[in-house]
């Protein structure tokens, strides 16, 4: 068996990278790509290549001498790399070798385990094109798949318009097999004469799909859904395959702090409604999303009105924000020579913003006695209700009351995930009994499941702070496709209130869940839609979710370091009913394993 490696590209699309270094040198994971590339044929007992090059070939061929001895190198240049595409480097392979045995076809933008060469390798077919589940994040050249196993159309992504349907579609790992006799017959033949006469500018693949599609060839899907791998075209593949192929999963997520549709992980850090916006809201979205792109959003004055529509409160007493986020900063402006007391443990924002901070201690349930008799030396008091990560609740008629009773202090709350808790929003009751020195601060993202969206509020009756925000606002501060969001939900609010009803029936049967593993010492009672549990003195954080991520690709979120009594305290996100459960399931494995 020999192996055809093709590296003659420019690599164009990872550039800045490949200004100075061939695309197959950039490291993943402290290996290069082509190291990967070659180690998985030697582990499979392929040691004769043959190297296609033509960009930077010299350092391609050095690079290969000094680092693999024991393998057979040939070298087969395309002087017109710039120029051609891998049509003509595979052709030129094929007349520059002796065809003598069956062949690997290899892409070098590849990363594998040696494992899939494995696979590939005890297929019992002659002819064999590795292919995954097509997923999000992935281009290229797709193929249909009967039930046979047996490929019917390959699909190039030229022919994959706005409308293409890839549900039922399997992308090409650009890893083949072929058989000794297809290789000197109907492919190498179709294949020279094309490359040579009508288009030395395109794929290869073109030419499977011709034998596939009159019938002369059967080509077989080995079909690696199970498998590690992936595709390096430009740097965020690369970065893809760094968070694929690196022992440190964890760090790798905990820098990014967001940006995982790219990352094979179920997450359960962050926090969403899973059953909101439903399939209906997202159609529309998408039908609605050229001619969004295309417009600008309004200005700040009629995003105000479309969330005043949504919270059905009196306009001037709202502003909408991209993201609660944006706030803080202004907060930080607005208050930050004063003494702010705010919960601990509790959102990390508030201690960021405020460098004059007192705490009042959420013990897994706050105190409000607690709040009151700290206070008193502190002009602004933050309440996160209900409080992250503990899910603790405060009742809302107590706050009104005690911002009633201390009017010249000023009152942040924070009502993030107050849909998912026993009590109502505050905003219902400063509505009909206005009080200036309270500030309501609300995501959108946990309620409304639309985090990528960007969209939050904050809402005061006090004019003056009002126009204090407004004034460091951008005249566009939101983008289309968020303003359009705050319309369309307006016609979803009985859709809105299902999607709250549900996420509390699946806390609880979570919670039912999570208490049943051995390794649980407590789940507490949440008023969000997420919860705290405590594991066994016997049982790391640290070392569950390192063997979760590793093992299974779930991301959770260790949060023992926020509590100042020692536990091994978790957080985790209510996700879909289904999710959970295997979530449970995984955990309960992994402590079995350790018994």
């Amino acid at each position: 068996m020999k192996a055809i490696i093709l590296a003659a590209g420019y690599g164009n699309r990872m550039r800045p990278f490949t200004d100075q270094t061939h695309k197959t040198l950039l490291p993943v994971g402290e290996r290069t790509i082509l190291s990967r590339i070659i180690d998985g044929l030697i582990d499979n007992a392929i040691t004769e290549i043959i190297m296609v090059t033509g960009f930077r070939a010299e350092e391609l061929q050095e690079y290969l001498q000094s680092t693999y001895s024991d393998v057979t190198f040939s070298y087969v240049h395309n002087e017109r790399y710039r120029e051609t595409n891998n049509i003509f480097s595979l052709a030129l392979a094929f007349d520059a070798i002796e065809i003598t045995s069956d062949t690997i076809v290899i892409e070098s933008d590849l990363i594998y385990d040696p494992s899939v060469i494995d696979r590939l390798l005890k297929s019992p077919y002659d002819n064999v094109a590795l292919v995954d589940k097509f997923r999000s994040g992935m281009d290229g050249t797709v193929v249909t798949v009967d039930n046979n196993k047996v490929i019917t159309s390959v699909i190039p992504p030229h022919l994959q318009d706005e409308n293409f349907d890839f549900s039922d579609k399997y992308k090409t790992l650009n890893i083949y097999k072929f058989s000794q006799e297809f290789c000197k017959t109907s492919f190498k033949k179709l294949l020279s004469y094309y490359a040579n006469v009508i288009d030395d500018n395109c794929y290869y693949e073109l030419i499977l799909g011709i034998l596939i599609y009159m019938q002369k060839e059967v080509i077989h899907a080995g079909i690696v859904d199970d498998m590690v791998w992936a595709e390096v075209d430009d740097p965020n593949d690369l970065a893809v395959a760094e968070f694929v192929f690196n022992k440190d999963r964890k760090k790798i997520l905990e820098d990014r702090f967001g940006g995982f549709w790219n990352y094979d992980v179920l997450d359960y850090c962050f926090i969403r409604n899973m059953h909101f916006p439903d399939s209906s809201i997202i159609s529309e979205m998408k039908n609605n999303l050229a001619n969004l792109i295309h417009n600008y959003g309004s200005k700040q004055s009629f995003l105000n009105r479309k969330m005043s529509w949504f919270l059905l409160c009196k306009e001037e007493r709202v502003l909408a924000l991209n993201g609660a986020s944006q706030i803080y900063p202004v907060l930080q402006q607005k208050f930050g020579q004063e003494t702010v007391l705010v919960p601990k443990p509790g959102f990390g924002e508030y201690t960021r913003i405020f460098p004059n901070v007192e705490y009042y201690y959420d013990e897994i349930g706050i105190h409000t006695d607690d709040i009151e008799e700290k206070m008193g030396a502190c002009s602004v008091v933050v309440i996160v209700n209900p409080n992250n990560p503990t899910g603790s609740e405060v009742s809302t008629d107590w706050i009104v009351a005690t911002a009633k009773a201390h009017p010249q202090k000023t009152f942040i709350v924070d009502e993030s995930f107050i849909e998912f808790s026993q009590f109502s929003s505050i905003i219902d009751t400063l509505e009909e009994q206005p009080l200036d020195n309270v500030v309501v601060v609300k995501s959108l993202s946990k309620s409304l499941g639309i985090p990528g969206v960007r969209l939050g509020y904050s809402y005061c009756c006090d004019a003056e702070f009002n126009n204090y925000v407004s004034s460091r606002i951008p005249i566009w501060n939101m983008n289309s496709l968020a303003e359009f969001t705050l319309e369309i939900i307006l016609k979803h609010r009985k859709v809105l209130a299902q999607s709250i009803a549900e996420t509390k029936r699946d806390r609880a049967k979570f919670t039912e869940g999570l208490q049943a593993l051995s390794c649980v010492k407590e789940v507490y009672t949440s008023g969000a839609n997420f919860l705290l549990l405590q594991l066994e003195d016997s049982c790391s954080c640290e070392d569950l979710v390192n063997t979760m991520l590793k093992e299974h690709s779930i991301y959770l979120k260790d949060v023992s370091n926020k509590f100042s009594k020692k536990g091994n305290f978790l957080r985790l996100a209510v996700r879909l009913p289904e999710e959970n459960s295997l979530l449970i399931e995984k955990i309960g494995e992994a402590i079995k394993s350790k018994d």
